[in-house]
């Protein structure tokens, strides 16, 4: 088994012409597609279309190519897009591909494995609970089985789109009268879920966790995870990225925690983790550029309103979201390190390393094996 992976840039949020010719060029099989991870011009809010449009096209292309209804395609591909592309931050795709059949033999270097997986249905209650972080720390757990690494600390990133399921009114007025209000939004999905990549990774113990402590214990934390949230969504949807022996190809990934927004010192310790010829004093040379494919950052504006030491108004500035202006900062660190904009920063970061800090991954080419 081996995956392809391929950084396609784009000219707007219906822009497939990259996709489309390495189809043409059969460089990769639409049957082939596993998943699909991009930025998209927008606010990156609520109203942020460009999301939606970039998933039109995408089911279309599919639904087409592969003869199945568009509903099949998104239970066949999962597409993480996110909206803001904020300063330095060039829209793009990149596109994986898995092929081949299981090896049963191990190799003397790992490559890169991916695999994917979905939670059952949530009830809205559930959300921000102990119940998704068990049911996402079981899915993580078994995609992590089939890929067949040495042990967790090979596993690098874990991109999950987290489920919020929608209720009514009443049924919220009914919940929060109970003295057990819905937690059903962005903040404790994703707060949830990155607790449920911690705990299937044995970075944090479940015994270890609370209702309570979601959202609020800031000492336990994930250091591969990167998860949305997207209201309507029912179920979570998981993809998990690791080396592993029992994989081919010229793909290896790495990744780490960030301190903070303007660690560049992690950047480059993650960057130089990727293997020979990738280490950099300051930043990275043409020819390691040229080598990057992927590079998935989360950013967070620190809520204690202080980046070390001083004092930032990214919380209090009532003009620009905190989000944009997040996405923004980290993405100008990690793009000075290893010299590409097409950088894929998704926010906040509730659970993702440690409070205001946030988690970065990297992938790139080697010798294929």
């Amino acid at each position: 088994m081996r995956v392809r992976a391929y950084k396609l840039r784009t000219s707007g949020p219906s822009d497939i012409s990259g996709l489309v010719d390495l189809f043409d060029r059969k460089q990769i099989r639409a049957e082939d597609v596993i998943c699909i991870i991009g930025k998209t011009e927008g606010n990156g809010g609520r109203n942020d279309f460009t999301r939606d449009l970039a998933m039109t096209v995408f089911e279309d292309l599919f639904s087409r190519l592969l003869k199945i209804s568009r509903e099949e395609v998104t239970e066949r591909i999962i597409f993480s897009l996110s909206g803001g592309t904020e300063g330095v931050v060039s829209p793009h795709i990149v596109v994986f591909a898995r092929e081949g059949t299981e090896s049963f033999e191990a190799a003397s270097e790992k490559r890169l494995a991916l695999g994917i997986g979905f939670t059952r249905e949530f009830a809205p209650e559930e959300i921000g609970r102990l119940a998704q972080v068990e049911e996402t720390a079981r899915v993580i757990s078994d995609v992590v089985r089939s890929l067949k690494v040495d042990s967790p600390s090979d596993i690098h990133f874990v991109q999950m789109k987290g489920a919020i399921p929608s209720y009514t009114w009443e049924e919220g007025e009914a919940a929060r009268l109970s003295g057990n209000p819905m937690r059903s939004d962005m903040i404790y999905s994703r707060g949830a879920s990155a607790l449920g990549a911690a705990v299937a990774l044995g970075e944090v113990a479940i015994e270890e966790l609370s209702d309570d402590s979601i959202c609020s214990d800031w000492s336990k934390y994930s250091r591969t995870a990167s998860c949305s949230a997207k209201p309507g969504l029912t179920r979570t949807e998981i993809m998990v990225m690791g080396n592993s022996r029992y994989w081919q190809g010229d793909l290896v990934i790495n990744g780490g925690i960030l301190k903070d927004m303007i660690d560049a010192d992690s950047v480059r310790s993650v960057l130089g983790g990727l293997g020979a010829g990738m280490e950099v004093a300051g930043q990275a040379s043409a020819e390691q550029t040229a080598r990057l494919v992927g590079i998935f950052g989360k950013s967070e504006a620190d809520p204690r309103g202080e980046i070390r030491g001083q004092r930032h108004t990214m919380l209090t500035d009532d003009d620009i979201s905190d989000t944009r202006y997040s996405r923004c900062v980290l993405a100008s660190v990690v793009a000075s390190v290893v010299g590409d904009t097409a950088i894929y920063i998704s926010t906040r970061s509730e659970h993702h390393g440690p409070l205001g800090g946030g988690t970065l991954a990297l992938i790139a080419r080697v010798d294929e094996v």
